[in-house]
């Protein structure tokens, strides 16, 4: 059997009805799993413009399953509520003009109730959509239905993100989810990979779900680099901070400098002094920071001072992509509910906590690959339209799903982003 062959009988079961419907399921469910805990409060309030209310979040979800797939190829179909268009769009503006962001919290209407009966609704039009599905539709709809699943996933991260930023406005400083921290040995000093100059690939070949942002595979040159082989830890930003490094002008770029200024940044986000000890608020409450825990909640700003304080830089996308080469995606993700970077648990050569745990800065600004094409149609706003003023992190979170991570995904935040799961890795 040839490799095109197989590739064909990959892509025929990766895309067959039953296939697709399995990981609707599942995704669908996932999310349900995840506002499990909240209390009807907890799903409506929006601390900032930037965190969504989880119930938009849930709506949002449903409203793209409904405008990508259901009223694209069911002609019969016919919405709960013509204005949850409006209200849950979110930038897709060949959609139509979508609700103002920053007053998502506004929304008092629909209720949660409506918004999990309109989850019910979308969910019953699409499976029924699948099963009677034409053929010739099908091969286009169901790509459309995987990126819907894996549009799902993005937003079950921020689910997360979004709420750990609101429950820490409140004073109780609320649990969302007990857990017991493990109690592992201390991290040992870094150790660094070498990896000597050449011509990397880089991106992805379109074998598995890729965004469009991961193409077209190309090659590039990198120089001779060292990466270190595992995260920086609380302890080790600790040391920075005690050395002064919020208040040392050398160590920061002219941005990062004002944003320390006005913003009064003076540790990682979360973080907060009781009694005279450092303690971070965490999904499952408040508790004294783990020196052993990978650090987190970092912007690209404290990331690049961090790294000039230990004469170092922060890793180029490139390189990160490259010194993952063929590792097995294994790491600490959502799917483990932990909700949290743990410490490193694993010691012997090589890379380690490349996937999981926290996002990694990378010194790359998010730009558009040699050759880059965006999808056609409102699908293409996905990504394109944000290829300036942001940075491009790799390698997933605590908040990430296993199944929704590569080696070649790139996510991008502006530079004083704080609030998602992101974290150091040095290179030189």
């Amino acid at each position: 059997m040839n490799e095109i062959t197989t590739a064909i009988q990959e892509a025929e079961k990766r895309f067959s009805k039953a296939a697709i419907l399995a990981e609707y399921r599942k995704v669908r469910a996932f999310t349900h799993h995840l506002v499990e805990p909240l209390e009807t409060e907890d799903f409506v309030i929006q601390p900032m413009e930037n965190a969504s209310p989880a119930k938009w979040h849930l709506a949002h979800t449903s409203w793209f399953f409904e405008t990508f797939v259901l009223e694209k190829y069911q002609p019969d179909f016919k919405s709960l509520h013509p204005q949850y268009a409006y209200f849950f769009n979110s930038y897709y503006l060949q959609t139509g003009v979508p609700f103002s962001r920053a007053s998502r919290g506004m929304l008092s209407r629909p209720t949660v109730k409506e918004v999990f009966k309109y989850r019910a609704y979308v969910d019953a039009q699409v499976e029924q959509f699948i099963e009677n599905c034409p053929n010739d539709v099908w091969k286009e709809a169901s790509q459309v239905m995987e990126i819907g699943h894996n549009h799902e996933q993005q937003h079950q991260e921020l689910i997360l993100t979004d709420l750990k930023y609101l429950l820490a406005q409140n004073p109780l400083l609320p649990v969302y989810k007990e857990r017991v921290a493990p109690e592992l040995p201390s991290a040992r000093d870094l150790n660094w990979i070498a990896f000597e100059e050449g011509i990397a690939e880089i991106g992805n070949k379109g074998n598995e779900f890729t965004y469009d942002n991961e193409h077209p595979h190309h090659r590039t040159f990198v120089q001779n680099f060292e990466l270190a082989d595992r995260l920086i830890t609380n302890k080790e930003y600790l040391e920075f901070m005690n050395d002064g490094g919020y208040g040392r002008s050398e160590l920061w770029l002219d941005e990062g400098w004002s944003k320390v200024n006005s913003e009064n940044w003076n540790s990682p986000l979360y973080w907060f002094k009781r009694d005279g000890e450092w303690f971070n608020f965490t999904l499952s409450g408040a508790r004294p920071v783990s020196l052993n825990e990978p650090v987190t909640h970092i912007s690209y700003y404290e990331a690049d001072a961090f790294a000039r304080w230990k004469d170092c830089r922060l890793p180029t996308e490139q390189e990160w992509e490259h010194a993952c080469g063929a590792l097995e995606i294994e790491g600490n993700f959502v799917n483990s509910d932990a909700c949290h970077p743990l410490p490193l648990s694993l010691q012997g050569e090589g890379l380690k906590q490349m996937y999981g745990d926290v996002w990694e800065w990378t010194m790359s600004s998010y730009s558009p690959y040699p050759g880059y094409k965006p999808l056609p149609g409102a699908l293409g706003e996905y990504n394109g339209k944000f290829m300036a003023n942001q940075y491009v992190l790799r390698g997933g979170s605590c908040a990430t799903s296993k199944s929704h991570i590569r080696k070649t995904y790139r996510n991008f935040f502006h530079a004083d982003a704080r609030w998602q799961f992101s974290g150091i890795r040095l290179a030189r």
